[in-house]
């Protein structure tokens, strides 16, 4: 990291997290909505900048016309939040932010609260006092322990989270609107797309399996409203310039089974029906290790991003026929 202010050009957007899957996808969406020429060397700084512990990890997409600088911290550290938003002084703020996998945040709950609520209150702090933009991520695995009601979720509905990464997440929220209330929070889905081969997400890792030859299980009991990657970051990338605040759901319009999504995947790849199906196993949440983790249905109803969004949110055949391109 610099150890001194960089030039700040109008309107830079911080990407936290800018290295996972979602993140470099907002990286390259927030530079589009730029309109940047702008490189490293441009007198007024970079339009956007992402920050994540190893920036080489980003996969090249991430970077279009390399009009985003890249900023190499470990954000769990004490102080290190405060010390990157004083370098950067965003304007705007995206938190892709997150220890995600669900049996890493099991096995390290206290670093999981750390990454997860801890650091996203520190941010939103600092957001309110600097009067910047906020848009915080969030999961549709703050819900689980009851299925989801005919139509999904609403952002009216109480967190009741099955999993320690469902719990951190769901006192981020807490902390992310108490800090800063002119936050708004975006509880995506599960998102599948370009990971730029790095096997992320529910599309590149499966498609990863089957080319090894394997047979992933695919569960027929679980329920989610799944979006394609680039899509999710395009409707965060518009909700930033927007005033909404609050909690938002932005999920896709298909209500489907992970085997239901497996093969749309696997059609979108140019597979006939019964070749796609022989690919996978179908199987049962209860048939899966730490199965009592897993959630039955977090659908989400998304009328209120419908209505706020010109950007469309995709079902699974559209998303996955795009990201399959």
């Amino acid at each position: 990291m610099h150890n001194s202010p960089m030039t700040r050009a109008e309107g830079t957007t911080l990407v936290l997290g800018a290295s996972g899957f979602l993140g470099p996808h907002v990286v390259a969406a927030a530079v589009a909505h730029s309109g940047a020429e702008a490189t490293f060397a441009d007198p007024l700084g970079p339009p956007v900048v992402g920050a994540c512990r190893r920036p080489e990890l980003a996969p090249l997409f991430s970077n279009p016309r390399d009009a985003a600088a890249w900023e190499a911290t470990d954000l769990s550290a004490p102080g290190a939040a405060a010390a990157l938003l004083a370098l950067v002084q965003p304007e705007c703020v995206v938190s892709c932010l997150a220890l995600s996998r669900v049996d890493e945040c099991e096995a390290a709950p206290e670093l999981a609260r750390r990454i997860n609520a801890e650091v996203a209150g520190e941010v939103a702090g600092w957001c309110a006092e600097r009067d910047a933009r906020l848009v915080h991520v969030s999961t549709d695995l703050v819900f689980g322990a009851e299925d989801a009601p005919e139509g999904g979720f609403t952002e009216a509905a109480a967190p009741a989270p099955r999993s320690v990464y469902g719990a951190t997440k769901a006192e981020a929220e807490s902390l992310v609107l108490d800090a800063c209330r002119g936050a708004l929070v975006v509880r995506l889905p599960l998102l599948y797309g370009n990971s730029g081969g790095r096997e992320l997400g529910a599309s590149d890792g499966l498609l990863a399996a089957v080319d090894r030859g394997e047979d992933p299980p695919l569960f027929v009991d679980e329920w989610r409203t799944p979006l394609e990657v680039q899509n999710a970051a395009a409707a965060l990338v518009e909700l930033l310039h927007t005033g909404a605040s609050g909690i938002l759901h932005v999920a896709g319009s298909s209500r489907v089974s992970r085997y239901e999504l497996g093969l749309a995947v696997l059609r979108a790849m140019g597979l006939p029906e019964a070749e796609a199906v022989g690919l996978v196993r179908a199987t049962h949440v209860a048939d899966a290790s730490a199965s009592e983790l897993r959630p039955r249905d977090v659908s989400l109803e998304t009328s209120r991003a419908s209505g706020l969004l010109a950007t469309r949110l995709l079902g699974v055949r559209e998303g996955t026929e795009r990201a399959m391109r």
